[in-house]
């Protein structure tokens, strides 16, 4: 099999092909290795590749030929697996992006790594990402800027960047991401992959320095929402490292999304209830879509979204509290190697107080009230990924839409972070493209711990719009953008 028809299959196929010993775990990771070769250099998504490492854990599981579990769960069989560079692999250089880390080489993986190896998955290499994950466009000062593959003159959205783009290229079949204020969903929509955060727990992930804290998630990358299915699998589950993760769920979520579900009553608002400017193109391809699963028998009430109206100054408060945490030490002894955005955040998070921290906490308790609520009425909400077409990656964030000035450089991902405020799983899948041939996002959200219903519902939509076959691509210049 060429590497070209290999990297085109999806995660589900090659894992059936490790199984049955038709390809080798050494053939899987040679295969990626090689389309790293020759996609990346004109997409920068993929920074540092562990070649060797891979290839002797390849050799090792050929030599082993561990059984897979008995009922099949998330067992990966040697498929490579990329990872992003905020996390932590044992013997790999991980710089979290940041000039302050640009040669660090943990000795420990991080949970999550050690699940997908546990679990058969074969670590390939880091994808890039901003520094510390903050911002919604994918560049750094240790490694520069990751661009679209729909047009490389354009942005892969962050702060997953890396990730999608390798994902869309055929370079990966899975890649692990994180996701705080839309860093999973933004760049999924923008690349036309699949990304998932989940619920606050579900993932293990760590250790780290705020434990506790419920907006960042770690979740699964892949090209359609059957792959995401097999990699939440693997990652899902209850480490005692991580005091707030929970145990897998009884059935499998592959198991699960092989029941794709149509949503009875579905939500769509393009801009999430006013909380947010949206492109006309953008709201008008969602809006195609909702009108074709309405044809299919679900009740689609337009402009209907739950009050989240207070989420911009509960998420600036709120993230800022946990940069201050997570961060703040560092603002003393590298305050000159910092981004300005990620010194903002910063400061932000040590003036507020806790009154203001308090106000922040039971407004964010009473929009978790008003999501469950209407999720007694309603399968689903849904709403664009992302609210303009990927734009020029020279532009650090998007400043303005229409007459609509944004207050910080994060705001023009509000339509995400307000879903984050909720705790409630959200998914992005590709719902169409522009007449100049970039994608579009649609964000799905599913009610309170709801990831088994949410992807089944998910798997019956992609398969109505018929685009997961789009991706893997070669990456294009500005000229060959075509839809």
């Amino acid at each position: 099999m060429s590497v070209h028809d290999l990297v085109a299959l999806s995660a589900r196929e090659v894992v059936r092909l490790l199984e049955a010993g038709e390809v080798s775990p050494v053939e899987a990771v040679e295969a990626s290795l090689r389309r790293i070769d020759a996609v990346n250099p004109a997409v920068n998504a993929v920074p540092t590749v562990c070649a060797e490492r891979a290839l002797d854990r390849a050799r090792k599981m050929m030599m082993e030929r561990p059984a897979a579990p008995g009922d099949g769960r998330g067992w990966l069989a040697g498929l490579p697996v990329l990872i992003k560079d905020l996390v932590d692999v044992a013997g790999v250089r991980t710089t979290q992006g940041s000039l302050i880390y640009e040669d660090r080489v943990p000795e420990r993986s991080a949970i999550e790594v050690e699940r997908i190896e546990r679990q058969g998955g074969i670590i390939l290499g880091k994808t890039n990402t901003p520094e510390f994950g903050a911002g919604a466009n994918t560049f750094n000062e240790v490694f520069g800027a990751t661009v679209n593959p729909w047009n490389t003159a354009l942005t892969c959205g962050g702060s997953s960047g890396g990730a999608a783009v390798s994902l869309a290229t055929g370079m990966a079949w899975l890649a692990d991401g994180s996701d705080l204020g839309g860093s999973l969903r933004t760049p999924a929509g923008f690349c036309s992959i699949v990304g998932f955060r989940p619920s606050p727990g579900r993932v293990p992930h760590g250790p780290g320095a705020a434990p506790f804290q419920t907006l960042g998630v770690e979740g699964p990358m892949a090209r359609d929402v059957r792959d995401v299915a097999l990699f939440l699998d693997v990652m899902a589950g209850h480490d005692p490292r991580d005091p707030i993760s929970c145990d897998a769920p009884a059935e499998s979520y592959s198991k699960a999304v092989q029941r794709p579900r149509r949503p009875g009553k579905v939500a769509f608002s393009a801009d999430l209830g006013g909380i947010t400017p949206v492109d006309s193109k953008i709201a008008r391809i969602c809006g195609e879509a909702m009108r074709k699963l309405s044809s299919e028998g679900t009740t689609v009430i337009e402009s209907r979204a739950p009050d989240l109206s207070k989420s911009r100054d509960v998420f600036e408060i709120l993230r800022a509290e946990l940069f201050a945490a997570n961060k703040g030490p560092l603002l003393d002894t590298h305050r000159g190697l910092l981004k300005p955005e990620v010194v903002w955040n910063i400061e932000r998070g040590l003036a507020v107080d806790a009154g203001q921290i308090g106000w922040a906490e039971r407004e964010r308790g009473l929009m978790a009230q008003r999501m469950a609520a209407f999720f007694e009425d309603h399968d689903l909400l849904a709403c664009p990924t992302a609210i303009v077409p990927p734009f020029p990656v020279e532009m650090r964030f998007l400043e303005s839409l229409g007459e609509h000035r944004f207050p910080t450089y994060i705001d023009w991902v509000a339509i995400c972070y307000a879903i984050t405020l909720t705790g409630c799983p959200a998914i992005s899948i590709p719902c169409g493209f522009t007449a100049d041939g970039l994608p579009v996002g649609l964000q799905l959200v599913g009610p309170p711990r709801g990831e088994a219903k949410l992807l089944q519902c998910a798997v019956m939509i992609e398969d109505l719009l018929g685009l997961s076959a789009a991706v893997p691509i070669d990456p294009r210049g500005a000229s060959l953008t075509a839809t």
